[in-house]
């Protein structure tokens, strides 16, 4: 059975820069430390982490919400894609990311869970430090 992630991160910058951040792809990889392919288009593909995971954006809402497919390299071609809704809001001294990433398939859940904070928000604050917000 397919399970849901919920988590909800401040920042101590503007909602705007968040989803800057998110969706372009210098920043996106100097962020998480790593390579990304990102397009700011709905239809386009990504791929993040050298290719580790792909989907493609299905909605987007500039400056307050990315809707997009996602999957790992290793799930199985049965595994249905998941899907990730990420909005940004104004937050007190910053912006706030809510993520739900639902349809994950059981055996990936405990791993993608852990991995949003150690792969993304972790990074992330590291990013903004050496960046001066």
């Amino acid at each position: 059975m397919a399970k849901t992630i919920q988590q909800t991160v401040t920042f101590p910058v503007p909602p705007e820069k968040l989803f800057d951040i998110y969706l372009d792809s210098k920043k996106h990889a100097a962020a998480i430390n790593s390579r990304a392919s990102i397009t700011r288009k709905v239809g386009g593909a990504f791929s993040l982490f050298g290719g580790m995971l792909r989907g493609k954006n299905l909605a987007i809402v500039p400056g307050r919400m990315i809707v997009q497919t996602w999957r790992g390299s290793d799930w199985g071609k049965a595994d249905a894609d998941s899907i990730l809704i990420l909005t940004f809001s104004r937050a007190r001294g910053g912006g706030r990311l809510s993520l739900v990433h639902a349809n994950i398939p059981d055996r990936h859940y405990a791993d993608i869970n852990r991995g949003w904070p150690k792969y993304y928000w972790k990074p992330w604050r590291a990013y903004l430090r050496r960046k001066g917000r």
